[in-house]
């Protein structure tokens, strides 16, 4: 007989030797011992089941915060704030019919149109560096009033070519100048049009020039300033269309107010304005500036008064809202203010488009 047997013989006589009492009493204690180091076993699992169910939570919590901050040049919501402030790219964009359909206007975060000679309208196209818009154009010579709106928002400004005063302008500094006819480079012609309505760039481009600029110590420090943004609201409308005379026929502008995407859709000369992408042309805002334009020479190049204050008028969510525009200096943002409370309007998120006019008489809206 093993030593093993042995025990377990002497065992269970030692077992029956006990009262029944104690033996009751000694298999509580071994059946309490077993419960303990069972429940022992399983608390580090209950911790680890716990512990893997709580990020889950956590993404929960974190997909109910609502976002907080603004895109200084946009509007649109973002989670977290801008370290610092997106460096912008102004465009000038031919709008000659032999120009149609542009490129990249569509992606531009903000446009501001005004008359040059020939009874034509140009724009000044603004994207930022975050931007991938592969084509833009084409792209125009300089006048002098379009300085100010670029140099307002640290803007490169690029343009093929300008008249005397706008690169006398350029010349005397201040403005971030991105001219063809010098950096070439940063520009392509196509063979699809006829000079001079086949210049064009892109982001990619203008990012390259603002790199090279910036290893040479050439850019100027960012401090533009913001406008204030709200969201698009549902409210009922009370101005649908807006018409626009640019005084030549071909070159009249029309903004019809979409009440399902939130949006104004731009017509020109009673038809879709569309890119060369086959995308139309829409904005969130239409803000009309009203100042001083004067023609200055036999070619009919314009003076627009760009600084102090004016009427205008701005179109949002349906509404018509009887405006001030002010610009203090050749930096300072160009903002809009109610003309009855006096302060200043928040701009809907997304795009803005600046019409510029002499009067009022050019102006109908229902």
């Amino acid at each position: 007989m093993s030593g093993i047997q042995k025990r377990s013989i002497d065992l269970i006589h030692w077992f029956k030797s006990l009262k029944k009492t104690d033996r009751l009493l000694l298999v509580g204690f071994l059946i309490a011992v077993v419960l303990s180091v069972f429940c022992l076993m399983l608390i580090p699992q209950f911790f680890y089941q716990t512990s893997k169910i709580q990020p889950s939570d956590d993404k929960q919590t974190q997909a109910v915060i609502e976002p907080t901050y603004r895109h200084p040049l946009t509007g649109s919501l973002l989670y977290e704030e801008k370290i610092s402030l997106p460096q912008v790219f102004s465009v000038m964009i031919d709008n000659h019919e032999d120009a149609w359909p542009p490129s990249g206007l569509e992606e531009a975060f903000l446009v501001i149109e005004a008359p040059v000679e020939g009874g034509i309208s140009r724009t000044l196209a603004f994207f930022s560096n975050e931007q991938e818009v592969e084509k833009i154009g084409p792209v125009r010579s300089a006048r002098p009033y379009f300085l100010d709106w670029a140099n307002e928002l640290d803007a490169v400004y690029t343009h093929v070519g300008g008249s005397n005063a706008a690169l006398d302008l350029i010349a005397s500094g201040g403005t971030f100048d991105l001219n063809e006819y010098w950096w070439g480079d940063y520009f392509w012609r196509s063979n699809d049009r006829y000079a001079p309505h086949n210049v064009y760039t892109s982001t990619k481009l203008l990012n390259e020039y603002y790199e090279f600029r910036e290893e040479q110590g050439k850019t100027p420090e960012r401090l533009y300033g913001f406008w204030k943004f709200k969201d698009p609201e549902s409210v009922p409308t009370v101005v649908s269309q807006i018409h626009i005379d640019f005084s030549t026929p071909v070159y009249v502008v029309d903004w019809v107010y979409d009440s399902q995407t939130q949006t104004y859709t731009r017509s020109q000369f009673h038809q879709r304005h569309l890119a060369s992408s086959g995308k139309q042309i829409n904005a969130n805002n239409i803000a009309v500036v009203i100042t001083d334009i004067d023609v200055i020479d036999s070619i009919g190049r314009r003076e627009i008064r760009t600084l102090g204050e004016g009427q205008a008028i701005i179109f949002q969510d349906g509404q018509m809202i009887k405006a001030l525009w002010k610009k203090s200096s050749h930096t300072e943002r160009l903002a809009f203010y109610d003309a009855q409370s006096q302060k200043e309007i928040f701009m809907n998120a997304g795009v803005t488009w600046i019409e510029v006019i002499e009067s009022e008489d050019e102006l109908m809206y229902q």
